[in-house]
């Protein structure tokens, strides 16, 4: 049940109806305290707007969405603001790379959602930069909830302007370390387009592991899950990937904390300045020691 979106119409005889209990009646497997802490994480749209309040009563022809994610298996079970305030205070911190008038860059820990999503509104990265105060913050990129490392945001409407449009253009420097599956040696570029759109990815062995290799991962177009779907099309999914990884990535011995996905380097022109700017993340303490780990399970035994 959880990752889906379910859509119905409010029928005649659930007319007058809580909110929570139409969902509970529709939803089979759906308790009516499921659906109240649905309701309250910002899971639930009622033609096409979020409705947090579980005892609006539903008319006849309404359109009514639920979104069952993973949000809602995060969730505390409890209701109200306090419990969601404690859901944002268990985020992972992020940390502050740059700032300036124009931008601010960040190195996102995986286990936090960079920004809202349908089945939540609250605790993610860009809502925490904006309930900082200092001024308004605009949504540049993304990366997905298990990875790691840089982003930036605009913090004017003119700087996410020209930020768009260098990603629209792929104008910018992105490049990851990934741990896939098997063995891969040289280099390699994977043309191959994700739903419909041109999607190119760079990749460059740094590394060989006992039963998977390190790469150096350099995208020149950014399409959804792009590294993670090119890398299983070759046969050498990343590590840790429980979406697109399949059962090679499911049986590796020595599995990853989380998906072995990074986002070290990020570069771009300055929006103001125009400058060149050039940031760069170490690899996180989870993804090393498990690194470390690795190279130790595939070392020969020493001599007593």
């Amino acid at each position: 049940m959880v990752g889906e979106r379910i859509r119905f119409e409010v029928e005649a005889a659930d007319a007058g109806l809580r909110l929570d209990q139409v969902i509970a009646r529709r939803i089979a497997d759906l308790s009516r305290r499921k659906a109240r802490l649905v309701i309250d994480i910002g899971g639930v749209f009622v033609d096409r707007a979020r409705v947090k309040v579980a005892s609006r009563p539903v008319r006849a022809g309404q359109q009514i969405e639920v979104v069952l994610g993973g949000a809602l298996e995060r969730a505390t079970p409890e209701l109200g603001r306090a419990a969601r305030a404690a859901d944002a205070e268990r985020a992972p911190p992020y940390r502050l790379v740059f700032e300036d008038d124009a931008i601010v860059v960040v190195d996102k820990p995986a286990g936090l959602v960079t920004a809202p999503t349908p089945e939540s509104d609250r605790g993610d990265l860009f809502d925490q930069l904006r309930r900082r105060g200092t001024g308004p913050v605009f949504l540049v990129h993304r990366l997905d909830l298990p990875t790691s490392g840089l982003l930036v945001f605009a913090r004017s409407e003119d700087a996410n302007r020209v930020l768009g449009a260098a990603f629209a253009r792929h104008d910018i420097e992105r490049e990851y370390v990934a741990v896939a599956a098997g063995e891969l040696s040289g280099a390699r570029t994977i043309d191959r387009p994700i739903r419909g759109r041109r999607a190119v990815t760079h990749v460059t062995s740094s590394e060989a592991l006992p039963g998977a290799t390190k790469l150096c991962v350099r995208l020149e177009t950014g399409r959804s899950h792009q590294i993670r779907l090119h890398l299983a099309g070759e046969g050498h999914p990343v590590l840790g990937d429980s979406q697109h990884g399949g059962e090679t990535a499911r049986r590796f011995p020595l599995p990853p904390p989380r998906l072995a996905l990074h986002a070290r380097v990020l570069g771009f022109a300055h929006p103001l300045t125009g400058e060149h700017v050039s940031f760069s993340s170490e690899l996180p303490d989870d993804l090393a020691g498990w690194l470390g780990a690795l190279r130790d399970h595939g070392a020969p035994p020493q001599p007593a």
